[in-house]
């Protein structure tokens, strides 16, 4: 790892807060830097700067504009494309903004940004593929995420006792049964992406025929979501965690059997990302980079069976049997889930990967 004893400056932009994968990257970025001696600065007419990283799209284009003039690299980094939208509408507000910022993504992308990096190999053909190919360089770097705060424990749950529902009481019922945790993290499930909460329940469905089964969802969720799937399965307990504090994801994770990936064709999930650090497996179906992301036995993923650019609904049978495959080998996929989280996504990593593309080094 590089640590700068001089005063070098990275411009971040732009000034983002709250939930989702933006922010949370910002942070993640800037604590990287700073462990490097590097300083990260919003204002771009600070004349010490070295490179700016444009985190998706910004709207004051004069000045990235002026920083590109100025010969200063200008890097975008680039997350995947808004596209629900046009399958599913919400809202004209929505659907207006959404187009707006695929306008202000691509524009920066072919005309401004002196380099491109994707969040993975998905998104760069996704790119290209709606937006052609553009003459600047790029590269790939994927989410990081901490290690030592994103890690296992020796009190993880217990492997699931199978139970056959012949036989068996209902949860209520049954005494010290174990039952199947499956968790969803988001920041936000709404817009059109609650087709991925409608999959998560379906396949608590499917798992209480086994076992009891709990849902736990963590992100923002509309009430009216929240009330189509109330007591819709008497063998599936729905607990709604609302948008949980970054710094209590790890403990959660720690307390599920499986994290299920609820977003279609998503670019880089820190979900997924933060999971496989703390020895959670990965279910899912292999739609965006989850391909890439979930290997080596570090979880499971489905073929969809049908189209996801859709919305079309996949069968639930192939993801059910990738779910009960790793519940049937728990403690090997948790070992494998956090092996490759160490060989793929650490912080460091990521920063390497950045500063590379900032600063050529």
């Amino acid at each position: 790892m590089t640590v700068f004893s001089g005063r070098t400056r990275i411009g971040l932009v732009p000034r983002l807060s709250g939930v989702g994968g933006p922010s949370s990257f910002n942070q993640k970025f800037s604590a990287g830097l700073a462990s490097r001696g590097i300083e990260v600065t919003a204002d771009l007419d600070d004349p010490a700067l070295a490179a700016v990283l444009v985190n998706g799209g910004a709207r004051r284009l004069d000045l990235l504009w002026r920083v590109r003039r100025q010969g200063i690299p200008l890097v975008q980094r680039l997350d995947g494309i808004n596209w629900i939208h046009r399958r599913r509408f919400t809202s004209l507000r929505h659907f207006l903004r959404s187009e707006q910022n695929n306008w202000l993504l691509a524009f920066i992308r072919r005309r401004l940004a002196t380099r491109i990096v994707y969040q993975s190999q998905f998104t760069r053909a996704w790119w290209q593929r709606l937006y052609g190919p553009i003459s600047s360089p790029s590269s790939v770097v994927y989410n990081g995420v901490d290690l030592e705060m994103y890690h296992p424990s020796a009190d993880q749950v217990s492997l699931p006792i199978w139970v056959d529902r012949d036989s068996q009481p209902a949860p209520e019922d049954a005494g010290a049964t174990s039952h199947v945790r499956i968790l969803v993290v988001e920041g936000r499930l709404r817009g059109g992406t609650e087709l991925g909460l409608e999959n998560a329940f379906r396949l608590a469905e499917a798992l209480a025929a086994t076992f009891p089964s709990e849902l736990v969802v963590a992100g923002d969720v509309p009430a009216r979501v929240r009330q189509s799937l109330a007591g819709r399965h008497p063998y599936v307990c729905l607990t709604w965690a609302g948008v949980v504090p970054r710094e209590q994801i790890p403990s959660l994770d720690r307390s599920a059997s499986l994290l299920y990936s609820a977003e279609l064709n998503a670019p880089c999930p820190n979900s997924v990302i933060e999971a496989l650090a703390c020895g959670l497996p990965v279910a899912g179906y292999n739609t965006g980079s989850l391909p890439e992301i979930v290997r080596d036995g570090a979880g499971r993923l489905a073929e969809y069976g049908a189209d996801p650019f859709s919305l079309d609904p996949p069968p639930i049978d192939g993801l059910a049997q990738a779910a009960q495959d790793l519940l049937a080998n728990l403690e090997t996929a948790r070992k494998l889930a956090r092996a490759r989280a160490e060989s793929a996504f650490s912080l460091d990593t990521m920063v390497d990967g950045y500063l590379e593309a900032l600063l050529g080094i």
